[in-house]
């Protein structure tokens, strides 16, 4: 069973003040193109099985306005999360999740994406090197089950950035 992973950066944020950092609410940039960002999901990639967002309010209402609606787990550790824990929180996922969307923050989702993929010569993964902006997707297929994901098991088969 192909198993394809989804990383996606949360949407533009707002810098309103005294507000800190991980209640910062999306921009209405961030909005729109989180909308964008789940329409392109709805007419381009297999159903999403399971979520996994960050607990930060920008993730939050980025997974809000893709319209995304299979089931959630708000995971506080995806916050600032190196990608060694995003993929150690990724191998725990249900064996009968086959695809999976993670919505966290820069620099853990482009860095995960890199270290997953094993085509970093591929288009897709010379587009994620330059810049990895607010609302991109990230789309890795395994051939393996999540448990047994590791560096460079992937294939980086799309990366999107909705405008």
């Amino acid at each position: 069973m192909v198993r394809t992973l989804i990383l996606m950066r949360h949407g533009k944020s707002a810098y309103p003040d005294g507000v800190g950092d991980h209640e910062r609410p999306l921009a209405p940039r961030g909005q729109r193109e989180a909308g964008l960002a789940g329409h392109w999901l709805r007419e381009t990639q297999p159903p999403i099985d399971a979520v996994r967002c960050s607990t930060a309010s920008r993730t939050r209402e980025t997974l809000a306005a893709t319209g995304v609606t299979a089931p959630v787990v708000f995971e506080p550790g995806i916050y600032e999360a190196s990608p060694r824990s995003l993929i150690e929180l990724i191998r725990l996922s249900d064996d009968d999740v086959s695809t999976l969307l993670v919505i966290g923050h820069a620099p853990g989702m482009p860095w995960t994406a890199w270290e997953l993929a094993g085509n970093r010569d591929s288009i897709p993964a010379i587009e994620l090197s330059r810049k990895f902006p607010t609302s991109a997707l990230a789309v890795l297929e395994f051939d393996r089950p999540w448990a047994q994901l590791d560096p460079g098991a992937g294939d980086l088969v799309r990366f999107h950035i909705p405008r």
